[in-house]
């Protein structure tokens, strides 16, 4: 339960449901403290911590599940959040008669293609894991008894083109994310970067956020305007990877590498433009958060157009020059941050609204 996308839209409605009606444990598959630890458990969930998966040699994962549903016998439902591998969890969920078991679709992968085996063009072990995926999703709905996704492309990735499926909204908090120009100027401050012109990105570092093309965008951005600053939040595998380009472009002046950080709101206050070049998503909650915060955002054309809310994304195809993002990102500099909240709350996704269906969902199948 570190800050990712998926983990801060479980957070957003964890936050929200009626907690005396409902309440929310986990069961994580890493041994160290995460982001979201002392305010699941002030919220009073309880965190369990498991091994993680080996999809090739399931069975020990299997036996600690096994144990652990046999010494707590109180859940009625167990919600997946794991993509492809919510069959391994939801198998034992199944063998223990849980009446309730929801696979949940999070991304959607695009076809894997020859020159994806080609050194350079994409990580090798990213492909394969993809091809695990590919042939796991099968399994997925054999035992969920409800199928859920943040939208309409990732879950018929997952559960297939013909199958139903529930969409739970990545819902926010709107008024979080209004634009104040004190917070504004109040983090310019505090980071030095007053006289900048901010270029934003919010993901984690990772292969499908496609972080060395946007160093490679922004490296071309600074030849012409060096009065401009890339500032990135968020770790991950990548996070050296990532560094040492920055080292290689010669840029590491004009890079902020933030890190993990609990007031995305208030960062996204003080961006100018809203970059998001990823190879791959779901509905990612990030585009939500940034388009409600009133930023102009360029974002790669794989990415669903369900996440387009208002009219500040545009999507850009990432087969694309550098030079092309470069024009587009100065193009968007004269844009003016306003008040989208209304727009993100009459679209459907305010986190007041999604959480009172997600609880009568709830409620009406434990």
């Amino acid at each position: 339960m570190n800050r990712g996308g998926a983990e801060s839209m479980i957070m957003n409605y964890y936050r929200n449901i009626d907690r005396d009606k409902i309440q929310f444990d986990f069961l994580v598959h890493r041994k160290e403290k995460a982001a979201f630890d002392d305010e699941i458990e002030s919220l009073g969930g309880k965190i369990y911590r498991i091994d993680p998966i080996n999809p090739f040699f399931p069975g020990e994962y299997y036996n600690r599940l096994r144990t652990f549903f046999k010494e707590h016998t109180e859940y009625a439902i167990v919600h997946s959040h794991l993509n492809t591998f919510s069959s391994f969890p939801l198998k034992i969920a199944r063998e223990f008669k849980i009446p309730c078991r929801i696979a949940h679709a999070h991304t959607a992968f695009e076809n894997i293609k020859l020159r994806n085996f080609i050194p350079n063009k994409e990580n090798l072990t990213e492909t394969v894991k993809k091809l695990i995926k590919f042939r796991l999703k099968k399994k997925v709905s054999t035992y969920a008894t409800h199928r859920f996704s943040c939208g309409d492309k990732a879950g018929q990735w997952l559960f297939g083109e013909n199958n139903d499926f529930y969409t739970m909204n990545n819902a926010i908090d709107t008024k979080k994310f209004i634009h104040n120009p004190e917070t504004d100027k109040k983090y310019r401050k505090e980071l030095n970067l007053e006289d900048k012109v901010i270029i934003g990105h919010v993901g984690r570092l990772n292969n499908a956020k496609n972080h060395s093309y946007l160093l490679r965008i922004f490296a071309n951005i600074i030849e012409e305007r060096p009065d401009c600053v890339l500032v990135l939040v968020g770790n991950g595998e990548l996070q050296q990877a990532i560094e040492q380009e920055i080292d290689d472009l010669g840029i590491q002046d004009r890079v902020k590498m933030l890190g993990v950080r609990s007031d995305i709101p208030e960062l996204l206050q003080m961006m100018d433009v809203f970059v998001f070049p990823s190879f791959y998503e779901g509905l990612p909650v990030t585009l939500i958060e940034a388009q409600a915060a009133g930023l102009k955002i360029l974002a790669s054309d794989t990415i669903t157009q369900e996440v387009k809310l208002t009219d500040d994304i545009e999507f850009v195809s990432i087969q694309k020059p550098t030079s092309f993002w470069v024009n587009k990102i100065f193009n968007a500099l004269s844009y003016k941050k306003q008040d989208n909240s209304d727009k993100i709350s009459e679209a459907g996704y305010d986190i007041v609204s999604n959480t009172e269906k997600i609880q009568s969902f709830y409620l009406n199948n434990k």
